[in-house]
């Protein structure tokens, strides 16, 4: 990270959301803080802690996306939960204290793929040595059909896959049907990665590994797995994982504003509050115990968001509002931002629905007039029914396009314009019928 400066980090996150300038800075200098507290003497280190964020604005305006990108940029753990789906503790459902442990299991699967990349050309040259001493009981015949001379001619064509359809025998690990165990305890129901064909064995898998006859190009994917675990330091892995949730982390509580305020009566409402009294020890800092370890809170930085339109920030209980001390407001998009939206960014959705359509041979474009004819009936929708935001031009380009995409097997080849006119053509019916465009569009 002490690569990117702030503004190059407002300018990588441009390349794929438009607009939201001030959302985009705030997160910009979180993640640069990240870099300099570690540049800090020691002393001072512990007492920094992040700047945690309220994002506020509608749907579809790119706060999940901003938070998201961020976590790619900076290579960290990313965790998205809606506070909705957490209950205080005493009500049956999920704690808060489990989306430390969802991010530590992001974080351990995030360092081991890594670590298998690091392994991977060894493992292979091992799975290919295995490969080869699995196929030698067939050595004449192999020589014999191939017409090639030698082991070394066998090895070549083993390495260029000629081999792949032939079939060996290899010890290929038993896998358990049984359902991981849900384990109840005082601060709720979790999965505590309790493999129940693990604890019983043969009962019910009726033993360990067993030899199998499947062709090469199935054995040499097993084998290579089972040669880069085999080369990997779990131990290893776990601590780095620990450590880069606790540094790096980053957690993106949607629908914030669902839990806010006071709410009297029954049912899941009751327990809004104390969902938020629930949240400040986590989000102030505190230890949490993972089936990998006790993780430190102190330094995740959590990005909330939230429409706020039936409640404010200021609803939240006081101790939970001084721990997002930034916030930002993400405004509404318009006809101009979506037809940037569907000009620009990286991967956007002309960009998609052509790579889609590439497959089957066919070349799809898109004339000016015509992006901006999908912008205008995009926002139109979004003015006269709900606002969704950039996710309307999901709905509209699927429907203008439907008919593409059914038929492209049987256009291999075909050239395809978007014009304004086709647009208006395919999607105008639906738009004079207001009630039918609330249900297709």
């Amino acid at each position: 990270m002490k690569n990117l400066t702030p503004r190059q980090i407002v300018e990588e996150l441009d390349k794929f959301i438009i607009s939201q300038g001030e959302a985009k800075r705030a997160v910009a200098i979180a993640l640069r803080n990240r870099w300099r507290r570690q540049m800090v003497p020691m002393e001072l280190r512990d007492e920094i802690t992040p700047k945690n964020i309220i994002m506020i604005g509608p749907t579809g305006v790119g706060k999940t996306e901003i938070a998201k990108r961020l976590a790619r940029l900076a290579q960290a753990p990313f965790l998205k939960v809606e506070a909705t789906k957490y209950t205080e503790v005493g009500y049956v459902g999920r704690d808060v204290d489990s989306m430390i442990r969802d991010l530590v299991e992001l974080a351990v699967k995030m360092v081991q793929d890594e670590e298998k990349r690091r392994v991977e050309d060894r493992a292979k040259r091992e799975a290919e040595r295995k490969l080869f001493e699995s196929i030698l009981p067939r050595r004449e015949e192999i020589l014999n059909r191939y017409g090639i001379q030698g082991d070394q001619e066998i090895l070549a064509y083993l390495g260029e896959g000629k081999l792949d359809d032939e079939e060996v025998e290899v010890e290929v690990p038993a896998r358990s049907s049984m359902p991981m165990a849900q384990i109840i305890s005082p601060q709720g129901v979790e999965e505590m990665g309790l493999n129940l064909g693990d604890m019983f064995g043969k009962f019910f898998q009726g033993g360990g590994p067993k030899q199998r006859r499947i062709k090469i190009r199935e054995a040499r994917e097993i084998l290579v797995q089972e040669e880069a675990q085999k080369l990997i330091d779990m131990e290893k892995v776990t601590q780095d994982a620990l450590q880069r949730a606790q540094e790096a982390g980053i957690i993106f509580i949607d629908e914030l504003d669902k839990i806010a305020g006071k709410h009297a009566g029954v049912g899941p409402e009751v327990s809004r509050e104390g969902v938020q009294r629930d949240l400040l020890p986590i989000i102030e800092g505190s230890t949490v115990v993972t089936k990998y370890g006790m993780v430190r809170t102190d330094h995740i930085l959590f990005i909330s968001a939230g429409a706020f339109t039936t409640s404010k920030p200021s609803d939240l209980i006081p101790e939970l509002q001084g721990r997002f001390p930034i916030r930002v407001e993400l405004r509404p998009l318009t006809k101009d931002d979506f037809i940037k939206i569907l000009k620009f960014p990286e991967n956007s959705l002309v960009k998609q629905y052509q790579a889609l359509l590439a497959t089957e041979s066919i070349e799809l474009t898109f004339r000016e007039d015509a992006l901006e004819e999908i912008a205008r009936i995009a926002d139109e929708i979004n003015q006269h029914t709900e606002n969704i935001g950039a996710r309307r031009l999901h709905t509209v380009m699927e429907k203008l396009l439907e008919d593409f995409s059914f038929d492209a097997p049987e256009m291999a080849g075909a050239k395809l314009v978007v014009d304004a006119e086709s647009v208006r053509k395919k999607l105008s019916p639906i738009l004079k019928d207001e009630d039918l465009s609330r249900y297709i569009l």
